[in-house]
């Protein structure tokens, strides 16, 4: 048993990912495409948000996506019909996106200059946050009627994200859902870090999402 050493080769894992995120991070910023890991729950609203998103910059920037799913192509469909370039990225069972996987949807993309590419990482709160993709970002979404103790019980996630976008707002009154407390625990877990009410479904929040992507692209390559 003395040559079974789980935490160190899981440690040796995550340390060569680490290298293979920062390579890729830095090919990205010689190009100057901004790339955003997008994480959240199955249904938080991940994909509607992003479609928001994607009309709301595709005037003034150079957008494509890459969709990561266990299976299936709902979602690259739907981001296909917002006009954009997109590639359907599946793990094979597993619940998260490494670096290379990562790569491997940017060569898929071809040669082609984009000033931001969106990820759409597995739908999961645990996995996704503990594999640096290799985005300059990490963002969450969070639904209203998931909870706003979410922070306390998946600490990582809200660790490792720059923004999160509390979705589904137009649920606010039918659920007990205190958004107070919940930007006060979110912060408990990353100091700093920005909460944004959003609604795919009405638009609530969007502008101010995307005035955000385009300060951090501004900002993001120093």
């Amino acid at each position: 048993m003395s040559g079974i050493r789980v935490l160190t080769v899981k440690t040796d894992i995550l340390k060569e990912n680490e290298k293979e995120a920062e390579a890729l991070r830095e090919s990205l910023r010689e190009k100057h495409t901004l790339l955003i890991n997008l994480m959240g729950s199955p249904g938080a609203g991940k994909t509607p948000c992003l479609e928001r998103l994607i009309e709301a910059l595709k005037g003034e920037l150079k957008i494509a996506v890459m969709e990561a799913d266990i299976d299936s192509q709902v979602d690259a469909e739907r981001i296909k019909r917002a006009g954009v370039q997109v590639v359907q990225l599946h793990t094979g069972g597993m619940c998260h996106l490494d670096a290379v996987m990562t790569a491997q949807g940017l060569e898929a993309l071809g040669d082609e200059r984009y000033d931001l590419v969106v990820l759409e990482n597995v739908g999961n709160l645990v996995c996704p946050a503990e594999f640096d993709t290799g985005a300059h970002v990490n963002i969450a979404v969070l639904s209203v009627p998931e909870g706003d103790d979410k922070p306390l019980k998946y600490p990582l996630m809200f660790e490792v994200c720059e923004l999160v976008l509390v979705n589904k707002t137009d649920t606010m009154a039918l659920f007990d859902f205190d958004l107070e407390a919940f930007t006060h625990n979110a912060g408990m877990r990353h100091p700093g870090i920005r909460v944004l009410p959003v609604c795919a479904k009405t638009g609530e929040g969007i502008e101010a999402l995307a005035q955000w992507v385009k300060e951090r692209k501004s900002h993001g390559f120093i």
